[in-house]
């Protein structure tokens, strides 16, 4: 029989902590941390990272597990995430992954192994020198080229996964789009509850809007100023993230700070644009609407969920 696991996605902002953590005491669960950045150390406002008091006595796993300078990708996660639910089915709870990183949750949930494809480094060499000669724009019309739809849900600026994307292409010959499509099919090894969280696009904006501002007053200027002293450099990953990169000009005395503000409320809207697109068009779950619902009315119709799910795998 299969044993059971909840996957809480959606985009940026859209309240996944607060019901996650809400759920897990619910029904005896702990969290593990489906966000690409969450695992950074130091790296707290920036990434929304939950307090030690919003945890609320909850076991999160894949927070502040990495310093900003390691490499953390799908496979990491996949290879530590198993990990950590196995040890939680041994305590006799229930794993809930939480998070906005769809690329993440689908290595995991269906089993994807594209990662283990034989890597032939001299392609991957040669991306990133194209990407340093000629700019992360020339290597997205490569992807553009290649793979449309799978171009459309990645960031220009993310030139890792646009890399790894043109790489898969090349070592298989399959888009990555397709090769998403194929696992979405696949038979999950959990007895998967998949639920998407939604809102309204106005009231998710003014949502992210109303967040920036408050990780500004929270200090996300000096969380970076920190990080930057610290010797970790604006090339890395980590420091590419949405949150940190948009400031780092203003600490170079290259903005003003409120056009960097302006910039990152900007791109976090975008990259909220992106999930729900990559949501819907690479994962198979449940969409709940949470515009008009509190917290723990949500809670109440994913446990109504959870229960019909564990019914129909006995």
């Amino acid at each position: 029989m299969k044993k059971p696991l909840i996957v809480i996605a959606g985009p940026t902002a859209c309240g996944k902590t607060e019901i996650s953590i809400q759920l897990a005491k619910k029904i005896n669960g702990e969290i593990i941390s489906a966000d690409s950045m969450q695992v950074y150390k130091y790296m707290d406002i920036g990434t929304a990272k939950p307090s030690f008091e919003e945890m609320a006595g909850i076991k999160h796993h894949l927070i502040d597990e990495l310093y900003p300078d390691e490499e953390y990708n799908a496979k990491i996660f996949k290879e530590k995430a198993d990990k950590y639910i196995d040890e939680i089915y041994n305590d006799n709870k229930i794993p809930i992954v939480v998070g906005g990183t769809g690329f993440y949750i689908n290595a995991l949930v269906y089993d994807n192994n594209f990662m283990s494809t034989n890597c032939d480094n001299s392609v991957r060499s040669e991306l990133y020198s194209e990407a340093e000669r000629y700019g992360a724009n020339y290597i997205y019309e490569k992807l553009k080229n290649i793979d449309p739809e799978y171009a459309e849900i990645v960031h220009v600026n993310n030139v890792k996964r646009v890399i790894r994307a043109i790489e898969y292409y090349m070592q298989t010959g399959e888009k990555m789009s397709e090769h998403n499509m194929k696992a979405k099919e696949t038979c999950s090894p959990f007895a998967l509850l998949f639920i998407i969280l939604n809102m309204e696009r106005e009231k998710l904006y003014e949502r992210i809007n109303l967040r920036v501002d408050l990780m500004v007053k929270n200090g996300i200027v000096e969380e970076t100023k920190k990080l930057m002293n610290m010797g970790y450099s604006r090339e890395l990953v980590s420091m590419q993230a949405i949150g940190y990169k948009e400031l780092i000009p203003h600490i170079n005395e290259e903005k003003e700070l409120s056009e960097a503000i302006e910039i990152l409320k900007q791109d976090t809207r975008h990259f909220a644009k992106r999930q729900l697109t990559w949501f819907r068009k690479q994962c198979d779950g449940i969409w709940i609407d949470v515009t008009y619902k509190s917290h723990a009315q949500v809670v109440e119709e994913i446990i109504s969920h959870f229960n019909i799910k564990i019914k129909n795998n006995l």
